[in-house]
């Protein structure tokens, strides 16, 4: 009858340590898991701070969608007057060129 309890009792410990190991390598995969999607967040999170709210901030947006707006404008319309190549990139390029001096300007 002993040697019977203890086969039982070393079948069980033998399983109980199997599940052990088991929650062990869960909990470790867990883990990377973790660090992972946190030092993705750790790099994404200057990225994306929020948005500034409040007037000014508000008049900044407006004024630099209008710049944009205006800049993306000229471009259609140098697009459809002028039918080369090198009066169409010029353009692109002064107007890559001049967004950040109207853009410092006007905000």
């Amino acid at each position: 009858m002993s040697k019977e309890r203890a086969r039982r009792r070393e079948e069980r410990e033998r399983e109980a340590a199997i599940r052990r190991a088991a929650r062990v390598r869960a909990s470790e995969r867990a883990a990377r898991q973790r660090a992972r999607r946190d030092a993705l967040r750790r790099r994404l999170v200057p990225l994306t701070t929020g948005r500034q709210t409040g007037v000014l901030a508000r008049r900044r947006r407006t004024r630099l969608n209008l710049v944009i707006v205006a800049l993306l404008f000229t471009q259609v319309v140098v697009w459809v007057v002028r039918p080369d190549w090198q009066a169409r990139l010029a353009a692109l390029l002064v107007a890559a060129l001049a967004f950040p001096v109207i853009a410092a300007f006007t905000l």
